[in-house]
């Protein structure tokens, strides 16, 4: 490594915005640090081909859409249950592992960051049977049902949420290296943001409750039920949907509440970090980074409209931990509302004093030179 520049690998994987902006987020803060570094990211399962493409991504937006309990099925089997679990790793090894470790050393990687946890599992085998002759390094999104991402060789394993050092240790050993860190969603979350002052840059109402509603970069869940119950929590309610990349869904939306002068529709946005700070409550059905940049803007989270497969795990951390208010059903829906807007919190400053996952990664690559 030393004479040459550093080159990072980084598996992500095109489902949403989950793996793909820790991704992109994570190789410009190391560029910034090593501006002769050569940084690819790589689409893990186009890097597998046409066998991932079928496992994965074939009908995924339907499947996730509109068939969540095909979803749910296919997790409890495949992740939740033992012997399918046992199995299912053994097919994703099988199938990944080759192509993403001949992807890595095609590439000269120095090291391979995912920030998928399919690419996580099957490489972590290569490594701890020494075919994959550099360290990896398990970027976590969630806060739990890490099973993939939590990995015996992995040389380190990147968390969002303390509270998922626990299931990492119980997963991949006592001794496995975890660092808690920021830096794996947009930097913009770093610097404080005065609600009033985010509102006003964004043209919203002040002095009036704001429900933000997400359904991921997919927009998935129950979005029209979570409009209208947020609607019909208080006559001065004022809504703001984030439909992400889901076009259909944000046109579908405005037929039914495009005259609606409380409810403002949007599709993908970079100006996520204003709207957290702007608004009182995020209602939010896929977990994951959204429900994290809330926590740090001090933005109430109810998680609400998709509770299947992981998320489900997920929810079950955030009122184990007391993160997020979960609604099961829509009726639970306008209480938890009406409980997260009576209960304000205060943003996260203890966020932006985390070490960056950029200089975390750095440093396990200099211990090792």
């Amino acid at each position: 490594m030393r004479g040459r520049p550093l080159r990072v690998l980084v598996f992500s994987a095109d489902i949403g915005e989950g793996h793909d902006l820790p991704a992109r987020v994570l190789a410009d803060a190391i560029r910034e640090r090593r501006p002769d570094a050569v940084i690819e990211i790589r689409d893990t399962i186009e890097v597998v081909g046409r066998v991932g493409r079928l496992m994965v991504r074939a009908g995924a937006e339907q499947i996730l859409g509109r068939m969540p309990w095909l979803f749910d099925l296919q997790y409890w089997l495949g992740a939740r249950f033992a012997p399918t679990r046992a199995l299912g790793s053994l097919v994703v090894t099988a199938v990944a592992r080759r192509p993403l470790r001949r992807a890595a050393e095609a590439f000269g990687a120095d090291v391979v960051v995912a920030t998928y946890p399919l690419a996580n599992d099957a490489l972590a085998r290569e490594r701890r049977r020494g075919r994959l002759r550099i360290p990896l390094v398990s970027a976590i999104t969630d806060l739990a049902g890490l099973r993939y991402w939590a990995r015996k060789g992995c040389d380190l394993h990147l968390i969002t949420h303390a509270q998922s050092a626990e299931e990492v240790r119980r997963i991949a050993g006592p001794q496995t290296r975890i660092a808690h860190v920021r830096g794996l969603t947009r930097p913009e979350f770093e610097q404080p943001r005065e609600p009033a002052q985010a509102r006003a840059d964004l043209g919203l109402p002040p002095g009036v409750p704001i429900v933000l509603v997400s359904g991921g970069g997919w927009g998935v869940g129950d979005v029209d039920g979570a409009i209208a119950e947020a609607l019909a929590t208080g006559d001065d309610v004022h809504v703001v949907v984030l439909c992400g990349r889901n076009e259909p869904l944000r046109t579908r939306l405005a037929v039914r509440f495009g005259a609606v002068d409380r409810v403002l529709l949007l599709g993908f946005t970079d100006a996520i970090a204003d709207y957290m700070a702007a608004a009182d409550v995020l209602v939010e059905s896929t977990a994951g980074l959204t429900v994290l940049e809330a926590e740090i803007r001090g933005c109430n989270v109810v998680s609400y409209g998709w509770g299947v497969g992981h998320i489900r795990l997920n929810n079950r951390a955030y009122r184990r931990f007391g993160l997020a208010r979960v609604a099961r059903r829509r009726r639970d829906l306008g209480p938890a509302i009406r409980a997260a807007l009576a209960d304000p919190r205060g943003p996260d400053t203890a966020y932006a004093a985390l070490p960056a996952a950029a200089d975390v990664v750095l440093d396990l690559l200099e211990r090792r030179a």
